[in-house]
This record gives C-alpha cells, sequence and structure tokens, in this order.
C-alpha cells in the first residue's frame, strides 16, 4: 500500500492525561501548527511518507488516539467530543496554542469537521485527506473488514491486534455525526479537499456508493466559500501515502494562504 517513499518519523513521546498517557509526536518549526488527525485504527505510521518534507512547512504535532500504539487503552467512549477534549489537552502540555492547521485522514476527517464548528476560532485552516463526510458513516461501516486489512498491510500487524481499534472508533461515529449536527456552522477558513481518484477494486464498493462518496467529497470542499477539491489521480484511500508530494503541494499553499492571512502587510 505505501508508496516508494517511505520517510523517517521524529521519536515518539508520551504525556500524562487526564483520561491515560497519549503519545505523540512533535517536530519542524515556526508557524503554522499543523496537527495531524488520523484515521480509524491509524497509528503515526500512517503519515510517515509525508517526513521530513512536512517539517519545513511548519511546526507539526501528531499523536496516536487511545487504543493506538503507544497510547493507553480508552476508559471511555470515544465520541468526537471526548477526541478533541483529550487532543486539546496534549496541545496544551505540548505548549502549543492556536490556532491551528487540522490535516485530517479518513475518520479523522470527522474529527476535524466537529473541531472547526465547536472552536472556529481555534482553526485557521483543514485539509481533509479521502476524509470522513458524516453521510459516509454507512459506508464506513460496511467496509470495516477490508479497512482492518488494508491497515494490517500498511503497519505490518496482524490483524487481531487492528480490529478491536477499529471496531471501538467506528462504533462511536454515530455520536460524532450526531455531534457535528448539533455544532455550530463551518467557518469562513481555507479549506482542501483531497481524493483518491482510484476507483475501489472488485465488489468493495458499488457504482453507487462510489458515486455517493464523490459526491461528499465536492460537499466537503463546500464546507467553506474558500474550498477547493483537489483529484489525487494514482491514489486510493492513502493519498498521503501513495502521492505524499503532492499532498505536501497541496498542504503548503494552505498554509502559505494560512499564514498571509494571520500577517497580512
Amino acid at each position: 500500500m505505501p508508496g516508494d517513499r517511505i520517510g523517517v518519523l521524529p521519536p515518539v513521546r508520551a504525556l500524562q492525561t487526564r483520561s491515560g498517557r497519549l503519545g505523540y509526536m512533535l517536530s519542524g518549526t515556526g508557524d503554522p501548527t499543523i496537527v495531524l488527525v488520523s484515521g480509524a485504527g491509524v497509528s503515526l505510521q500512517g503519515w510517515e511518507a509525508l517526513y521530513p518534507g512536512i517539517e519545513q512547512v511548519g511546526t507539526v504535532f501528531g499523536w496516536n488516539r487511545f487504543g493506538l500504539q503507544g497510547s493507553d487503552p480508552p476508559v471511555e467512549r470515544q465520541t468526537g467530543i471526548v477526541v478533541l477534549g483529550s487532543l486539546r489537552e496534549l496541545l496544551g502540555y505540548s505548549g502549543l496554542e492556536p490556532p491551528y492547521v487540522l490535516v485530517a485522514h479518513s475518520l479523522g476527517g470527522l474529527f476535524a469537521n466537529l473541531y472547526a464548528r465547536v472552536y472556529p476560532e481555534q482553526v485557521a485552516g483543514v485539509l481533509f485527506l479521502e476524509a470522513t463526510h458524516p453521510d459516509d458513516r454507512e459506508l464506513l461501516q460496511k467496509h470495516e473488514e477490508h479497512l482492518v486489512q488494508a491497515l494490517g498491510r500498511m503497519q505490518a500487524l496482524p490483524e487481531m491486534f487492528l480490529r478491536p481499534n477499529v471496531e471501538r472508533e467506528l462504533a462511536c461515529v454515530d455520536d460524532t455525526v450526531r455531534e457535528i449536527a448539533s455544532a455550530g456552522p463551518f467557518p469562513d477558513i481555507p479549506v482542501r479537499v483531497v481524493t483518491g481518484g482510484l476507483t475501489p477494486r472488485g465488489a468493495l464498493m458499488s457504482p453507487a456508493a462510489i458515486a455517493a462518496k464523490r459526491a461528499n467529497q465536492q460537499a466537503l470542499a463546500r464546507l467553506s466559500p474558500r474550498g477547493e477539491h483537489v483529484i489525487a489521480q494514482k491514489s486510493g484511500h492513502f493519498p498521503q501515502l501513495t502521492e505524499p508530494d503532492l499532498v505536501l503541494s497541496v498542504l503548503e499553499e494552505l498554509c502559505r494562504l494560512v499564514v498571509s492571512e494571520a500577517n497580512p502587510s
């Protein structure tokens, strides 16, 4: 699944939060502060192809949610609001002040969507990577088995170690979608959406499901009047691994815009 380039991640550290220890990594310097929001069951390893290039764009923070590698098991249901609470606590302990540029993959798109609505003053921009739209939740749950198999190949781990985390996170999707629906409007901030252009193989998705997913990707770009949609023609569900240069280019453009808006001449 990964592309030809495998980067080297910075060291993973750990901090004690109110709900347990969380593994995280922090590298790069300067503005903006970029927060990596992983998909269901995906550890920080899912971002490795972006390194070290992403460290030249700004200060980069990523973390493993509860239950993922290097972090304690969760002690409560990991709905969107709960996930954001632990993330904000960890960002505070790390000394990283908002606003942030959120880079969200797959299920992480729901968390980024919610973050921007609940704390609009803390989010300067969002890059959605093959991100989950609230209307995609049935598709996520239907293709759980394929997701577990893909993660096993990517992270070189037996499926038996991955399945509980994926199932636990997907079990909270409906709650997170309800939280998004009851939150405020999405703010007027720069948004970029990168969607894989490759059609899923075999019977993984029906033509109708593929069309619905593509429409939902376009809808993510319309969350903001300053949204743009980019197709990663050589990618499926993990463009940050299969086309890291494209993802970095989109992120660099987004971050330049965010910095220029924060420091008008």
